[in-house]
């Protein structure tokens, strides 16, 4: 079982027993199967972005909750070293560089992607903020029908709570997004 399985299996198997809920109902709020939800605490299963993010919700916790490794000093990750949790349908990427410590509520991201099928993300937990920087490419960022087109060095906040599209435009585009939840 690879690093990032093994602590995704554990990490929702621990949030699962805390929720106090049944497989059956996590899978059943998240619209995933009971198997596919079974594969994932068991470690046997390469989940995607949506998948990850769809248990979350059911959960009530943040993705980063699932994904996260636990920090004991300090952390480098170079760039292109790691790779990040990639969507099902879409050129797209992340990898979480920092996740909230208890008592905060702020995720830190490197997003890659590629020209292609765009990443529509379902609503996020009600009260989500997201904080995005375009580094390198062009993207079309935001709620579906109002995206704006950015640039190397915008900045866009936008509720995460809502419908968002990330589109990049361009070759290698990447960007540093900052996910706040209240």
């Amino acid at each position: 079982m690879s690093t990032v399985g093994a602590r995704i299996a554990d990490a929702v198997r621990r949030e699962r027993a805390r929720s106090g809920l049944s497989a059956a109902e996590v899978a059943r709020r998240a619209g995933v199967s009971k198997a596919t939800l079974s594969q994932m605490e068991s470690g046997t299963s390469n989940p995607n972005v949506e998948t990850l993010w769809a248990v979350a919700t059911a959960l009530g916790v943040s993705f980063a909750t699932l994904v996260d490794a636990p920090a004991s000093g300090p952390t480098l990750i170079r760039a292109r070293q790691e790779g990040g949790i990639r969507a099902a349908n879409a050129p797209y990427e992340a990898l979480l560089l920092s996740a909230a410590h208890p008592g905060t509520r702020r995720d830190l991201y490197i997003i890659r992607a590629e020209p292609g099928e765009p990443r529509r993300s379902a609503p996020h937990p009600p009260g989500t903020t997201e904080h995005l920087v375009l580094m390198t490419g062009r993207a079309r960022v935001g709620p579906p029908d109002a995206a704006f087109d950015l640039g190397p060095g915008d900045y866009l906040c936008y509720a995460g709570d809502a419908p968002h599209v990330f589109e990049a435009l361009e070759p290698e585009t990447s960007a540093v997004l900052v996910s706040e939840m209240r």
